[in-house]
């Protein structure tokens, strides 16, 4: 069965790799099948990639999470459980089994996708230990997709305006963050949210730029209010037993393949604010129709009222969830990136 699975996956390759005898065959699930870390790099990497690297001693087949009718919340239980040998994923989703897979992207403190990338390379040690302890997996990369903001079919035009308002959220910082600035946070899946915002169970929703635009949240929403709470940070992880099923020059190919899959991943995710935001709100767009939302962007005072509730509402309640330990190598970590500290109140 296995032999015909990877026969069947190597017979799709666009590039017609030979096929090895008895090639490894790796079962990934991606995130969502309509956005671009899907499409152009996820797909292609277990699809095609994999198998013309390693002459066809590794085959890849993936499925998206959208595809498969899954949410997200389960997908490294299912890792952990052999369902699936690979999964790309968001560490927010998978929170609930320990606050300590939140520190790389708590909401609002990183601004640029820069100073993003210092961050998660600073927590990255700190990431594979835990999905080694809690999912048995071995973490192998952290990539962004666009920043995440707020997307309201209600009146918004600056962080005052969210109070009172029910916001879409994915992740528990994420809910800090709205509660921070007054509103009550709701958690809807990616897939529920238009029907969500068109029926008033939200009034607001946050998600990444390019993922707003792809799945059409300008049908329903009338302001794009582009202040960063979130990057949306994603991992790529893989079950330990299989992991370490490989042969070491087999595992030598795989981290060298993933790092540079990695490289390009943040590089194209670098061009996706602007591009999106032009095309959501009736600007420029090479990419399809253009949507009508008014564009509101943060304003000084916005910003120094979202720095206030970083420190003294997500970090706070982010350390008290974690634990001492967990919030001093934070601060050790990834605080010296930003010159933040994380201390419960």
């Amino acid at each position: 069965m296995k032999t015909l699975t990877a026969l069947t996956a190597a017979l799709a390759l666009s590039a017609g790799a030979a096929l090895a005898d008895n090639p490894v065959v790796l079962k990934a699930v991606g995130t969502w099948s309509s956005l671009t870390n899907y499409q152009k790099h996820e797909g292609p990497f277990f699809n095609e990639r994999l198998a013309e690297a390693s002459g066809g001693q590794i085959v890849g087949e993936i499925q998206s999470q959208s595809g498969l009718g899954l949410k997200g919340f389960e997908i490294m239980r299912l890792v952990k459980n052999g369902v699936f040998d690979f999964a790309f994923g968001l560490p927010g989703y998978v929170a609930a089994e320990n606050a300590i897979f939140e520190g790389a992207d708590l909401s609002s403190v990183t601004q640029d996708i820069e100073t993003q990338r210092k961050v998660a390379d600073a927590y990255f040690p700190t990431l594979e230990e835990a999905f080694a302890k809690y999912y048995n997996a071995k973490l192998l990369m952290l990539y962004p997709f666009p920043s995440q903001t707020l997307w309201c079919n209600a009146e918004v035009n600056g962080i005052q305006d969210l109070k009172g308002k029910k916001i879409r959220v994915y992740a528990t910082t994420l809910g800090d963050f709205v509660e921070g600035a007054g509103g009550t946070s709701v958690t809807v899946p990616f897939s529920e949210v238009i029907p969500a915002l068109e029926k008033g169970v939200v009034d607001c929703g946050i998600t990444g730029t390019m993922s707003a635009y792809t799945a059409n949240w300008q049908q329903v929403a009338t302001h794009a209010y582009t202040l960063r709470v979130g990057w949306g940070l994603a991992f790529g992880a893989m079950n330990m037993d299989k992991w370490n099923s490989l042969s070491p020059d087999q595992q030598a190919l795989m981290q060298s393949e993933i790092a540079a899959l990695n490289e390009r991943m943040w590089a194209e995710t670098a061009t996706e604010d602007g591009i999106a935001i032009s095309c959501i709100t009736g600007g420029d767009c090479a990419i399809g129709e253009k949507g009508g939302m008014k564009l509101v962007e943060p304003s000084a005072e916005d910003l120094a009222i979202r720095d206030k509730i970083a420190a003294d509402v997500v970090l706070a309640r982010w350390a008290e969830r974690c634990g001492e330990d967990c919030a001093e190598n934070w601060n050790n970590t990834v605080g010296k990136v930003l010159g933040m500290t994380a201390k419960a109140n």
